[in-house]
C-alpha cells in the first residue's frame, strides 16, 4: 500500500467518527450552558408568549418545536422530558405526541446514524468476524434484534441515549431501529404528552409538573408488560432450544 493510499485511508476513517466527534463535543457545551435555561420555570416564564405565537403560526410553531427538540436529542442536550411535556401544552394530547415521537425518533436516529458511521463500523466488523464471546453476542442479537429493541426502548431505566448508541455499536439494521424506536417510544411520550395537557393548570397554582407520573403502578405496570411481551420470542426459542437438548 503506498503512502498516499495510507494517508487516505486514515484520513476517511477519521470523517466517518467526525459526526459523532461532534455531537459528543456539542452534549458537553450543551450540558453546561443550557441545564438553566430548558426548564419547567422558563416554559412558566413564557407560556403567554409560547401560545400566542402558536395561535398565530401554528404551523410554523409545530415546525419549529420539532426542530428544537431533534436538536435535544440528536446532541444529547438537556431538557428532553421538558420537550416532551411542552408538546402536550402546546399541542394538545394527540397532535404533542405525534410531534414528540416523530422528533425524538428523528433525534434517535441521527445519533444512531453518527455511530454506525463510526464507532459503529468497526465494532460490528469485529463482531462479526470473532468466533468468541462477541460473535455468540452478535449472533444472538441477530436473531433477535426486534424483541431486544423493543425492550431497550420499553424499559424506563434505560437511559435513551443508551438506546440510541448501542444499537449502533453492534450493528444493527436500520430499518429495526427505525421500527422499533418509533412504536417503543409511544407509550412513554403519551404518558409525558398528557402531563404537558393539563400544565396549565399546574402552573395557575404555582406548582411545577410531577413527572413521577411515570412511575405510579398504573403507568409503569402496562409499559413493564409491553416490555414482557416484547421478551416472549426469546423466551420460547430458548424454552425450545432446551427441549431439543434433553
Amino acid at each position: 500500500m503506498t503512502e498516499a493510499s495510507k494517508s487516505e485511508g486514515k484520513t476517511n476513517g477519521l470523517a466517518r467518527h467526525l459526526p459523532l466527534i461532534l455531537i459528543a463535543i456539542v452534549a458537553v457545551v450543551g450540558a453546561l450552558t443550557l441545564r438553566d435555561y430548558i426548564t419547567f420555570d422558563t416554559l412558566a416564564e413564557n407560556r403567554e408568549e409560547l401560545l400566542a405565537l402558536r395561535d398565530a403560526h401554528y404551523l410554523l410553531m409545530a415546525l419549529g418545536f420539532v426542530v428544537i427538540y431533534v436538536a435535544i436529542v440528536a446532541f444529547s442536550l438537556p431538557g428532553a422530558a421538558v420537550a416532551s411535556v411542552t408538546g402536550g401544552f402546546l399541542f394538545g394530547l394527540w397532535t404533542g405526541t405525534a410531534l414528540n415521537v416523530i422528533a425524538a425518533t428523528i433525534g434517535a436516529t441521527a445519533i444512531f446514524l453518527a455511530a454506525r458511521a463510526g464507532l459503529g463500523r468497526t465494532l460490528a466488523a469485529r463482531m462479526h468476524a470473532s468466533e468468541g464471546t462477541l460473535g455468540r453476542i452478535k449472533k444472538g442479537l441477530a436473531e433477535h434484534e426486534i424483541s431486544v429493541l423493543f425492550m431497550m426502548r420499553l424499559v424506563p431505566a434505560v437511559p435513551f441515549f443508551v438506546a440510541n448508541l448501542l444499537p449502533a455499536l453492534v450493528g444493527v439494521k436500520l430499518r429495526n431501529f427505525l421500527l422499533t424506536t418509533g412504536l417503543g417510544i409511544i407509550p412513554g411520550a403519551l404518558v409525558f404528552t398528557s402531563i404537558g395537557v393539563g400544565l396549565g393548570e399546574v402552573f395557575d397554582r404555582g406548582e411545577r409538573p410531577d413527572l413521577s407520573l411515570l412511575w405510579a403502578p398504573q403507568v409503569i405496570g402496562p409499559i413493564l408488560g409491553l416490555a414482557a411481551l416484547s421478551a416472549l420470542p426469546i423466551v420460547i426459542k430458548t424454552l425450545r432450544g432446551k427441549k431439543e437438548l434433553d
